[in-house]
């Protein structure tokens, strides 16, 4: 939408950070979509982005498991008590943005204000550990913390508010991404399994 002047209106973050105090890893993704575009009141809320389907994978070997049987939607409480229980917390990279091309596209997605990143650490002491799950997101956290950019799938140390911490690069849980949900659940179980140690209620090895 344009404002009066022409310009791309200025949009607000619409959902409060999820700090469960517990957390030991902090996700970060860039911003998020259109409200049109939402199955739930939560993060990753698109029904066509496949970060629940990722996480369904790596922890219970089945993509639908945070899905509400039955309809094209998440199942918010059963992914909230998930992230309270294994300790990850949630929020984007920007509190402000605008939509250049008024879609959810990181290519033109123009960061007006980014994230409290200190703010975001002080309600989380237990992490040491930030993810981010697209380049957008990437080019932030790189800029606020001065840590080296990764590569997808690897990480970099560096230190913040007096903790030694590690930049994990995650690729884009978006279709748009060019790498097969298998692949990209491998890669988000490595990094899982560096912060949480080796898990032990995956049921049955996912297929590569």
């Amino acid at each position: 939408m344009m404002d009066l002047t022409g310009e791309t209106e200025v949009e607000s973050h619409p959902l409060q950070p999820f700090l469960p105090p517990n957390a030991r890893l902090l996700m970060l993704g860039s911003f998020p979509p259109q409200r049109k575009r939402w199955s739930m009141e939560f993060y990753y809320p698109n029904w066509q982005n496949d970060m629940w389907r990722i996480f369904g994978l790596v922890f219970f070997s089945d993509p639908g498991h945070f899905v509400v049987p039955g309809a094209r939607a998440f199942d918010r409480g059963r992914i909230i008590d998930f992230l309270d229980d294994i300790g990850i917390a949630l929020y984007d990279s920007a509190t402000e943005v605008r939509r250049l091309q008024g879609n959810a596209s990181d290519r033109f997605l123009d960061v007006v204000q980014p994230a409290d990143l200190s703010s975001l650490l002080r309600h989380l002491p237990l992490c040491r550990a930030v993810a981010v799950t697209g380049q957008k997101s990437a080019d932030v956290m790189c800029a606020i913390t001065g840590a080296a950019m990764p590569k997808v799938g690897t990480s970099t140390g560096f230190e913040y508010m007096g903790r030694m911490m590690r930049l994990y690069r995650m690729p884009s849980s978006s279709r748009a991404y060019p790498m097969r949900l298998d692949d990209k659940a491998a890669v988000y179980a490595g990094m899982f399994d560096e912060i949480f140690g080796r898990r032990q209620w995956r049921t049955a090895p996912m297929n590569g």
